[in-house]
């Protein structure tokens, strides 16, 4: 079975809403767009070259729209884009330019393609990343379809905007698996699914 894996930039309140520029998600009023460009470094930067690996992706509408406005005609910074499979979970969608697109109506095709071997898609990882896509998350951490977190943790709050961990979220434990903090404060962690949650007395 292949692994989903979230990989998110949010800040210390857990808003996740466009991290990379003022125009990239408006949406409610929001008015701090591009909040994680401050924190930048050379950490930072290695690890977002490891994240941005090849590997098929998984969006919701309103950032697949974001990204196959840029991406196809950008793909020396993110080597492969273009050729990964990415699957949009959109009621309103159905076809796109950009290649590789496949769109899906539920949560039940995202299932599906989940249970398929890697190979069987044609790509050299079995893992499906998920970028952005606040809502579609919501759907997968309420289905528990959330295998991997991976988390850039900004040091500021903004009080207002989308989260990450939202209407969807159910309870769940996690190990961590992989931690660094980065110069500019950003703690970067890893978080892998690991069973129920369990309760019982603190020192018993």
């Amino acid at each position: 079975m292949r692994k989903i894996i979230v990989l998110s930039f949010i800040t210390l309140d857990g808003v996740m809403q466009a991290p990379g520029g003022p125009e990239e998600d408006e949406s409610g009023m929001f008015k701090y767009g591009g909040w994680s460009a401050p924190y930048g470094d050379e950490v930072s930067g290695k690890v977002m070259e490891k994240q941005m690996q090849p590997a098929d992706l998984l969006l919701g509408r309103k950032t697949f729209e974001i990204f196959a406005s840029y991406w196809p005609e950008h793909a020396d910074n993110w080597p492969g884009i273009n050729d990964v499979t990415k699957y949009v979970l959109s009621k309103t969608m159905k076809k796109s330019d950009w290649k590789n697109s496949v769109f899906l109506k539920s949560v039940a095709d995202i299932k599906e393609i989940k249970s398929l071997p890697a190979d069987r898609q044609g790509s050299k990882s079995s893992d499906i990343k998920v970028w952005g896509s606040s809502r579609l998350i919501q759907s997968l951490l309420e289905n528990d379809l959330v295998d991997e977190l991976w988390l850039k943790i900004f040091p500021l709050t903004l009080g207002k905007g989308k989260k990450l961990f939202d209407n969807g979220t159910i309870p769940a434990a996690f190990t961590l698996s992989e931690s660094i903090v980065t110069p500019s404060g950003v703690i970067i962690a890893n978080y892998k699914r690991a069973g129920e949650v369990k309760t019982g007395t603190i020192g018993g």
